[in-house]
């Protein structure tokens, strides 16, 4: 019997174990498909995230960020949003007296943190390349696998993504949509191989134009357009497509080699509620977020803290963890809402050609520059110091 089974290996769910076990629980998690090993000779993944100061504080308490910082990962100083000549604000770390604003990481790299640390922890039992084939409910829940074997477990905890094999076995409903907008991500080198220390974001009534810096000069683009102009980069090849840049990106870029490149929809989903019973969603499982503003792994590992937070307080002779669990629910599902929220209203003002509202948006942006008090206290809660 476990404490604690977690269905779903990636960056929350190998977070939520390291967590729970360094609190003394006895863990299984469930993963399908680990990442592949990693060597510096590698070209970047395509999947990056942003992680803010609060997410970077929990993986150095869960023992990975030495590790990630071992690998490689660019830390990034000055974030500048604009929509024309006219408008802009730039946000800076030494407004509010830290080193960095955050740190651009692939995925994968954070992922193999974790799962370093499982392996060194005796009490995770990390069970790889098996599906999950049923669940079933109750006291104790009971997972078995497509091989036969069955695992049970006193809470399930599902952090298995946006298509929550948990959340249906739960039959937790969802509220969301697909935006009209599609993403593509397009790794390249630049030719000026300095490391930079800015990310950008120019705004476009059709989408945004995101810059990522990545190490050793290598960096991200994330265009955002509709779903008809995405299809018709990707037919594009990589000469056509960076004429294509060349032409909408701003020329702050410079010259630059692409990598390679790859499409994604943009989906906003929140589960109806977070827990049931003795078990409860995580991460991507419980909502999936714009990535505007890059906050999505960043919500995910609020919720391991909040979770990892309630459950220290959990006698394990009591039968039933529904409250403590839904502590959690309430901390999060309120806070997780009103991120998406704020994330839909910008995308909302940001995404037309109306001239009165573009004419506000431009010196909304040059306020927003000035605001000293406002200004700091927007990034300290992007940054999650607030």
């Amino acid at each position: 019997m476990f404490d604690v089974g977690i269905v779903g290996g990636g960056m929350v769910g190998a977070a939520t174990a390291v967590g729970l076990a360094q609190q003394g629980l006895d863990v299984v998690v469930f993963e399908a498909k680990l990442p592949f090993d990693y060597a510096p000779e590698q070209p970047p993944d395509m999947r990056v995230s942003a992680i803010n100061l609060n997410a970077q504080t929990l993986l150095s308490s869960l023992g990975a960020w030495q590790d990630i910082e071992s690998k490689r990962l660019c830390p990034f100083k000055k974030m500048l949003v604009w929509e024309s000549d006219k408008g802009s604000t730039q946000f800076d770390c030494n407004e509010i007296n830290q080193q960095q604003l955050g740190f651009i990481v692939e995925n994968r790299l954070i992922q193999l943190s974790l799962l370093n640390r499982i392996n060194m922890l005796p009490n995770i039992t990390l069970v790889s390349g098996a599906t999950i084939k049923d669940i079933h409910l109750g006291t104790p829940n009971i997972i078995r696998t497509e091989d036969n074997a069955s695992y049970e477990c006193k809470i399930l905890v599902g952090a298995d993504g946006g298509n929550s094999q948990v959340r249906r076995y739960l039959n937790i409903g969802q509220q969301g949509w697909q935006y009209k907008q599609q993403a593509m991500g397009i790794n390249i080198k630049l030719a000026d191989a300095k490391q930079q220390d800015i990310t950008w974001q120019q705004f476009r009534s059709s989408g945004p134009l995101a810059f990522l810096p990545l190490y050793d000069g290598f960096a991200s683009l994330v265009w955002y357009d509709s779903a008809a102009k995405i299809a018709e980069l990707k037919r594009l090849n990589m000469s056509h497509l960076k004429t294509q840049i060349i032409a909408n990106f701003p020329h702050k870029l410079g010259d630059f080699e692409i990598l390679q490149s790859a499409s994604f929809p943009l989906t906003r989903m929140h589960a109806n509620q977070y827990c049931k019973g003795n078990s409860v969603l995580i991460g991507d499982a419980a909502h999936t977020i714009n990535p505007l503003a890059g906050q999505g792994v960043n919500l995910g590992f609020r919720d391991v803290a909040a979770l990892l937070e309630c459950l220290s307080d959990w006698d394990k002779s009591e039968n039933s963890v529904h409250h403590l669990l839904k502590q959690y629910e309430n901390k999060r599902r309120s806070s997780n809402l009103l991120m998406m929220s704020t994330m839909d209203a910008i995308y909302a003002v940001f995404s037309n050609d109306n001239l009165p509202l573009k004419l506000f948006r431009n010196v909304g942006l040059n306020l927003a520059d000035r605001a000293g008090p406002i200004k700091k206290q927007v990034m300290k809660v992007a940054l999650g110091l607030a």
